[in-house]
């Protein structure tokens, strides 16, 4: 195939994956609709049988108690979810597999037509965040049940392809000289990982603080926080060797490690933000809602970093001119 060809190819299934994606919220907001969590349990897990005493022959002095399993009552609010949300949840699932083979084919397809690594503009940078953030979802969910985040990360892979097709798309194309190097592979793939893990994190810390106390659709509180706390615990790490590879990239194509430019400032920023979260939790113990909140600030300077930099301010990254 052309270079031409491969570019229309990789338009075409950044839409396919817009629609899959969107079928999967749906599919994801159905299961939330008709399914029931309780302290972060199904219901039908959390009506687990427990050991009750039996009392066998006469009553009286010789009756004899044994030891048996008798369920616990279930409240009909928390009964288990229904079929239709177990269903839902599993189309969803595999819809957002989908969506992330179309994402990933549109990223390899968009590579091969460019010659290059394909986030070196806003659009591609963009595609392939929003690939990121539903593949730290869909890994997590092979480990552990997070299948509630489902309509939540889909929503915000929608909108972000959303965006990147209709405000930052850029014609397939070379890139500036100061671009085309290998340190992309190597700054901006773990800037991208690290982003995608921040992202699910975001969700998780958003649906702490809009969920109420007592029965939710949504996991308890402690469920959130952990989801969240993990997924910082990985990318964190990758952050920092994103800011420390920006670093050596840039002495090499401008000759100095740190030049105030805002990009690197607000990088540096979202670095001591997520830092500070990190350092409450372990050394003042924060949990809860102060520790969310922290973790939330932290997001915010992300998105400004990755999105509000890039639009309004200018600077010598070659995503300020979108």
């Amino acid at each position: 195939m052309s270079a031409e060809q491969l570019a229309e190819l990789s338009d075409l299934t950044v839409l396919a994956a817009v629609l899959l994606y969107v079928l999967a919220m749906i599919a994801f907001a159905t299961e939330l609709a008709f399914g029931r969590f309780i302290a972060g349990k199904t219901a039908a897990r959390a009506a687990r049988p427990v050991r009750q005493p039996v009392t066998v022959g006469a009553a009286g002095d010789d009756a004899v108690k044994v030891d048996g399993a008798a369920p616990e009552p279930v409240a009909p609010e928390s009964a288990p979810p229904s079929r239709l949300a177990e269903r839902a949840g599993t189309v969803g699932l595999a819809l957002a597999w989908l969506g992330w083979a179309a994402n990933l084919a549109a990223i390899v397809t968009r590579g091969l037509a460019v010659g290059r690594w394909p986030w070196g503009n806003m659009y591609e940078f963009v595609v392939a965040l929003c690939f990121a953030a539903v593949t730290a979802f869909l890994l997590t969910q092979l480990r552990h049940n997070v299948r509630f985040l489902g309509a939540f990360v889909m929503v915000t892979a929608t909108l972000g392809l959303g965006a990147a097709v209709k405000i930052f798309y850029t014609a397939a194309g070379p890139v500036v000289p100061a671009l085309n190097s290998y340190w992309i592979a190597i700054h901006v793939t773990a800037a991208i990982i690290a982003s995608g893990l921040f992202a699910m994190a975001g969700v998780a810390g958003v649906l702490y603080l809009v969920r109420g106390d007592g029965m939710s659709r949504l996991p308890s509180r402690e469920d959130l926080e952990r989801v969240a706390h993990r997924a910082i615990v990985f990318a964190f790490p990758l952050w920092t060797f994103a800011v420390i590879a920006g670093a050596l990239w840039a002495d090499r194509a401008w000759g100095r490690y740190w030049g105030w430019d805002p990009k690197e400032v607000w990088s540096f920023i979202t670095w001591v933000a997520y830092a500070a979260y990190l350092h409450a939790r372990v050394t003042a113990g924060w949990r809860g809602k102060a520790a969310t909140v922290v973790q939330l600030v932290a997001f915010a300077c992300l998105l400004f970093n990755l999105i509000g930099v890039n639009i309004f301010v200018g600077g010598m990254h070659s995503y300020a001119d979108v």
